[in-house]
């Protein structure tokens, strides 16, 4: 067992770096010092590199995939006991993931209207981040229905003359992807192109508004995991496959309260909000400050090895420099 182990290891490593092998510097780091650069506290990042050195969430290796799935049968465990798990899984056939016409158009995407008003933010049942919950007061804002897609943001680079992400060829996406929210797009690429839109990035305050409502809910639909719910984890792990973008749009069971779609799972979600303590709490954290920016929203890709527990719950965040891209993060606009 050890010896094929190894084996998938040895493969994982090797085809992680032949695919990287064409990419610019700045989309994969190396080692704790560049890591270092991106998460700046060297303390914390020590604690999560992986054997040889790397971020796991800068490379992905087999090494990481097996001590992911390792991590989330423990931490998926009560999920998996829910009543709405033994339903069947809804396994939907390439044809219906992976297309070349658009449904959605490359135009800056449909806006929804948020009213204002005031709500609870965080949360004091998890993470010592997420807390405490505080009142929060808003303006009506707009934001977008669902994430920017490849074919919105390939308009937006045939346009502006930007360099592309990563993962696009020629200066366009994968192939049948372009309704995929886009990805490999750090916080200034999502910046510039809200801007080039006529919008902005939202806040994290306004993120998770427009995800949760004024009710206090727990995940965009309701309180309960719904497997249906979002791009996931839980439901890659269900299926039995490892996980990839899906298009927008494609969880109706999922919207939030104000009828957006992917608020929980497919991409994190850039904001432009700075990772700040909430007003209350009393953890110190060298992390807080205007040093990294806030994403929202978790992704198809496991967040246990951060002891982060399921990255659902609209609560939950995550925190990066500026200039960190991968294939987790996209973004949607506001206004």
């Amino acid at each position: 067992m050890k010896a094929v182990y190894y084996f998938l290891v040895f493969v994982g490593v090797f085809s992680t770096q032949t695919a990287n092998s064409n990419e610019a510097p700045e989309d994969h780091l190396h080692g704790l010092g560049d890591c270092a650069q991106c998460h700046l506290d060297g303390v914390d990042i020590s604690r999560i590199l992986l054997a040889d050195h790397t971020c796991p969430q800068c490379h992905k290796s087999t090494e990481l995939k097996l001590m992911v799935t390792k991590l989330a049968r423990g931490d998926y465990a009560r999920v998996k006991n829910m009543q709405h798990e033994e339903a069947a899984v809804n396994k939907r056939k390439d044809s219906e993931v992976y297309y070349e016409k658009s449904l959605f158009g490359d135009a800056p995407g449909e806006m929804v209207s948020i009213p204002g008003g005031s709500f609870i933010m965080g949360t004091d049942e998890r993470l010592s981040d997420e807390g405490p919950p505080h009142l929060v007061t808003l303006k009506p804002f707009q934001i977008d229905k669902y994430e920017v897609t490849n074919g919105q943001y390939k308009k937006f680079i045939d346009a502006t003359g930007r360099k592309s992400p990563s993962h696009f060829r020629n200066r366009t996406y994968p192939p049948g992807k372009v309704d995929h929210p886009v990805t490999y797009v750090n916080w200034n690429d999502a910046k510039a192109y809200c801007e080039w839109a006529g919008k902005r990035l939202p806040t994290d305050q306004e993120w998770e508004l427009a995800a949760r409502g004024t009710d206090q809910r727990t995940y965009p639909w309701g309180n309960d995991f719904e497997l249906e719910g979002g791009n996931t984890p839980v439901r890659w792990q269900k299926i039995g496959k490892f996980g990839d973008t899906m298009p927008v749009g494609m969880f109706p069971k999922g919207v939030s309260p104000y009828g957006l779609f992917d608020m929980s799972g497919n991409v994190w979600e850039w904001t432009s909000s700075w990772y700040k303590a909430y007003p209350g709490n009393k953890t110190f954290s060298e992390s807080y400050g205007e040093r990294y920016k806030t994403l929202k929203g978790g992704s198809w890709f496991d967040c246990s090895f951060y002891r982060c527990g399921i990255s659902a719950p609209v609560y939950n965040r995550a925190f990066f420099a500026k200039k960190v891209k991968n294939d987790t993060f996209g973004f949607r606009c506001a206004k």
